[in-house]
């Protein structure tokens, strides 16, 4: 298997070198920016399997990056950044990242939410084959494809909006609460707080209101989400 490629930007160029490091030691290819200008021509060249972004960067920064990334790419994309106020944590999960680390972290740490990242997205494609194809009202889910349809419209779903999404339809009619998605969706005990999962439904409803479809995720105060089918199971 072609070892996957991850674009870094970040300005410091010992950050740069450290997690350059530690990722060629799990034998990823890396290749790095010291600004997000850089990124965004290489990224029009060729798209990497993960982007990795500073927040604060020269000419163009992180959020802008992500935000324009997210308007043609559903790839993963990591935030790290010094700012780490709740607002800033929202923010970046608003414009579609998959995750958000604070500086200073260990880039063990960075490590392990990267191979999370792969390791859902292996995971879903490797289910067999009557297992990847889900339905809940006017909503296909292809699994193998990773790609979500209303009415033959394509969701565009970020990798982390898709397994939410999946994961909801896969306990149709089943109360989830925000810590079993954090746990089972992000891959391990997140750091950040529930509030991102909030965020993420936020995004997902936009998206599903965007192509008018007739799924609804309840919100159950206090607990997490829910998603119920009144005429069959949800699935197929």
């Amino acid at each position: 298997m072609e070892n996957k490629l991850i674009y870094l930007a970040d300005d410091e160029i010992k950050i740069q070198q450290l997690i350059k490091m530690f990722l060629e030691k799990e034998n990823y290819k890396v290749e790095v920016f010291s600004d997000g200008e850089s990124l965004l021509k290489a990224f029009n060249i060729k798209i990497p399997d993960m982007i990795i972004l500073d927040i604060m960067m020269p000419l163009i920064d992180g959020l802008s990056i992500c935000a324009e990334i997210r308007k043609i790419s559903s790839i993963p994309i990591i935030i790290i950044s010094a700012k780490d106020s709740e607002s800033d944590k929202i923010a970046g999960l608003m414009l579609g990242s998959d995750d958000y680390l604070t500086k200073p972290f260990s880039p063990v740490e960075l490590i392990l939410r990267i191979k999370s990242i792969f390791r859902r997205m292996e995971f879903d494609k490797s289910e067999s084959s009557d297992k990847s194809i889900l339905k809940a009202t006017d909503i296909i889910i292809d699994k193998e494809r990773r790609c979500a349809y209303c009415n033959n419209q394509d969701l565009k779903l970020t990798p982390l909006e898709f397994s939410v999404l999946c994961y909801l339809i896969d306990n149709i009619n089943k109360a989830v609460s925000r810590e079993e998605l954090l746990n089972k969706v992000w891959g391990f005990e997140s750091d950040i707080d529930t509030r991102a999962t909030d965020d993420t439904i936020k995004r997902i409803r936009k998206k599903l209101s965007n192509v008018n479809s007739n799924l609804k995720i309840e919100t159950l105060w206090g607990y997490g989400f829910k998603i119920s089918t009144d005429n069959n199971d949800g699935r197929s």
